[in-house]
């Protein structure tokens, strides 16, 4: 059994950086997935760059500003020039992200990655959008640069990660979620060939949240879960080892 914990949206907001910091020290979250265009990215990575964490790029094309002329990207960005909402890709009947211009924002974020933290991403997929040209261009420019690549698939189908099966499992959308029923339920559903993966965007809020995304409170429950005395008390009673993106694959 192989189970995994991944933090996302390090560099959303200064909130969801500190309730990320949190995880990692007073908790047990080491994969995080860093956004690196948004104005709290640098002060995020800043929080945990001296901690023991495995970071991935958390490419991000629904929210702020791309890194990238948005002249070149104009399938990506509204009439100001900052990316087009999530809910206007869950509203298209159709895929209008152009590859050709994906690809040119996912390679420049991938620069910015490495311009902040002087480090590879250890794993490399998306921020809230299932765009299949984005997907293939995520995939495109790992496989150009030799990164994991993490395709996205919450209905029980596998997505392969280097070599390996990966089962995903995010719940935080849905009413009534309990972060820790959900870890646990995974757990005690885990797969014999694969690796399963819980996916959580622990955070507090704070204005920018607020205003700008539809996952609020259950941010705070999952900051709270990953640090609590109750989830470590699982781990150890049930001899969990919590699994990085850098130990898995071939």
């Amino acid at each position: 059994m192989k189970i995994m914990v991944r933090a996302d949206d390090l560099g959303y907001s200064r909130g969801v950086n500190y309730g990320i910091y949190d995880t990692v020290k007073n908790g047990v979250i080491k994969n995080i997935g860093f956004m690196v265009n948004m104005p709290d990215s640098v002060e995020g990575y800043e929080l945990v760059k001296d901690l023991d964490i495995c970071l991935g790029q958390h490419t991000n094309v629904c929210i702020g500003t791309p890194v990238s002329d948005p002249k070149l990207i104009p399938s990506l960005v509204d009439e100001n020039g900052q990316f087009k909402s999530s809910r206007i890709y869950r509203q298209s009947k159709e895929d209008f992200v152009v590859l050709e211009e994906a690809i040119i924002e996912i390679e420049a974020q991938y620069k910015r990655f490495k311009e902040i933290t002087h480090l590879e991403p250890s794993y490399f997929e998306a921020h809230a959008v299932a765009s299949d040209n984005l997907l293939k261009g995520i995939e495109i420019v790992a496989k150009r640069h030799n990164l994991k690549f993490n395709d996205i698939s919450f209905d029980g189908t596998p997505v392969d990660l280097a070599g390996e099966k990966l089962y995903m499992h995010m719940e935080s959308m849905k009413e009534g979620y309990n972060p820790f029923k959900s870890f646990k339920e995974m757990v005690e559903n885990a797969h014999d060939d694969g690796c399963d993966l819980l996916v959580c965007h622990p955070g507090y809020l704070d204005a920018q949240i607020l205003r700008t995304s539809s996952l609020t409170v259950d941010r705070t429950k999952e900051a709270e879960m990953l640090c609590s005395k109750e989830l470590k008390d699982y781990l150890k009673e049930h001899d969990i080892h919590l699994y990085t993106y850098d130990e898995i694959g071939h």
